[in-house]
């Protein structure tokens, strides 16, 4: 009965979430209260191959009922893959912890990996997108496993509702991007518990996100350099291309981005890059437009010819563009762009939201960006 009237309130929820925010978020609070109701159940037994393609699909909010039966297959492959490669997270701890500084409250999960001992590790910090919470994250992104074979301690900070409805960090308020204010602070400070807590290399502090968490991170890369080595930001937004909400819903229409104005710490933000940067976005993307993509590494542009300027691959399904870059100072990039993919985790498992089963494995590429930039020079 208790389980009946949790699903219920979960699909008030929804129905909340899809008159007021939008069909995605609302795919999102039913896929997790799916997948909340199935933990209760226990394990589900095995589906034909086509309706696994199917549900997959509907719980990314990119069902196509005229998608041929082979790539439904293909997909639903491509799932199972990844799910039982995700099973290697539970040989590690993942925990509850909270954090508390003048800004307020925030919880977090954080991952240790079975071979922590008191060498020290590199530390991801991971940013989730609207209407997802840290479990969820950790679950679609699978950065768990990728922690537990390359000894990374991840955290997972979760944003409140009390803080923003659908549960978005928020990037786009001036008083959420600077350094040492609202969220930033929060999140810094969530960083900086996990370093005092476990031994963490200071060089490899990495920061990364999806969607809102993606922009986020872009404002934790440019307002804390000195703590973060690289970001990774996958469908998400550049650092104070917003200063409201209408410009945030602008902005992420694709609009002209807002005027950055100067912030009350005088800064009026960075000419060139001081930290490494890995971009995922979907060219199909259609909740955050992928001009932002490009957006975000307009500042490497500008600097030293680009290469592999347009190596196009297939991988998982899904042709992609990958652009290596590098900034006039030196400081790298890499941009992938991944063709006909959502607004989605590249190479996602469906055991969490905002997922897509083909084109590169954005988690694998970004630990494998990380671990190649440890942070160098001071700022």
């Amino acid at each position: 009965m208790k389980m009946s009237e949790d699903f219920l309130s979960s699909m008030q929820e929804a129905m909340h979430l899809l008159r007021t925010a939008g069909p995605l978020e609302a795919t999102a609070a039913i896929q997790r209260a799916l997948r909340d109701a199935d933990e209760r159940r226990g394990p589900a037994a095995p589906q034909p191959p086509t309706d696994a393609s199917g549900a997959a699909h509907f719980r990314n909010g990119t069902f196509d009922g005229n998608r041929s039966a082979r790539a439904r297959a293909t997909d639903a492959s491509l799932h199972r893959h990844v799910v039982k490669e995700a099973d290697v997270e539970d040989s590690g701890h993942f925990s509850e912890r909270t954090y508390v500084n003048e800004a307020g409250t925030r919880n977090y999960k954080l991952y240790v990996p079975t071979g922590y001992r008191d060498a020290p590790l590199p530390l991801i910090v991971m940013l989730h997108g609207c209407t997802q919470d840290a479990d969820d994250f950790a679950a679609g992104t699978r950065m768990n496993a990728f922690a537990e074979r390359h000894d990374c301690l991840v955290a997972y900070p979760v944003q409140p509702k009390r803080a923003n409805s659908s549960g978005c960090w928020n990037w786009f308020r001036p008083g959420d991007q600077q350094r040492e204010r609202g969220e930033p602070s929060l999140i810094a400070g969530i960083t900086r518990d996990v370093m005092a807590s476990y031994s963490v290399d200071p060089t490899r502090v990495y920061v990364a996100g999806l969607s809102a968490g993606g922009a986020m991170a872009a404002v934790m890369i440019h307002t804390y350099p000195d703590l973060y080595a690289a970001a990774g930001i996958h469908s998400g937004l550049p650092y104070r291309c917003a200063q409201d909400l209408p410009s945030a819903l602008a902005a992420m229409k694709g609009g002209k981005p807002a005027r950055r104005g100067r912030l009350a710490d005088g800064n009026d933000g960075p000419t060139v890059p001081k930290r490494p940067l890995i971009v995922f976005h979907g060219d199909a993307d259609a909740t955050v437009h992928p001009s932002n993509g490009s957006e975000l590494v307009r500042e490497f542009s500008a600097g030293k010819s680009p290469v592999d300027e347009a190596v196009e691959r297939h991988a998982g399904g899904r042709a992609y563009t990958r652009r290596r870059l590098t900034a006039s100072n030196g400081v790298d990039a890499e941009y992938w762009i991944i063709h006909g993919a959502p607004h989605a985790w590249a190479s996602g498992s469906v055991r969490g939201t905002y997922t897509d089963a083909g084109g590169p494995d954005s988690s694998a590429e970004m630990v494998r960006f990380f671990l190649a930039h440890p942070r160098q020079g001071e700022v």
